[in-house]
């Protein structure tokens, strides 16, 4: 089992700035990607940004320029650092894992539990 629990969202104005941070635990033996994906109620999951264990990156194109991701491999900690920020950015922010457990079942795919970023223009 892995967790993942992520923290600093909020409500800031536009052109603000907000650092979300994730924190993975559990049986983890070794966390292939770190991602954060955004979802609006009604709509599908989105890809935010996601990082890979050798550093990686990729962007959907909306955010480019403007978030930056970054992992702290030996904290099993993600992050994301969101600049200037639009009303459009008003998600839910999800963390994401994937990798491989000790033992069985050899690989998990953890979500965290959402944190609310709100935009006010």
């Amino acid at each position: 089992q892995v967790q993942l629990v992520e923290s600093g969202g909020g409500l800031v104005q536009a052109g603000g700035s907000l650092r979300l941070s994730c924190v993975a635990s559990g049986n983890i033996f070794s966390i292939l990607v770190m991602g954060w994906y955004r979802q609006a109620p009604g709509k599908q999951r989105e890809l935010v940004a996601a990082i890979t264990s050798g550093g990686s990156t990729n962007y959907a194109d909306s955010v480019k320029g403007r978030f930056t991701i970054s992992r702290d491999n030996a904290k099993n900690t993600v992050y994301l650092q969101m600049n200037s920020l639009k009303p459009e950015d008003t998600f839910v922010y999800y963390c994401n894992a994937k990798g491989a457990n000790w033992g069985g079942p050899g690989t998990y795919d953890a979500w965290g539990q959402g944190t609310q970023v709100t935009v006010s223009s």
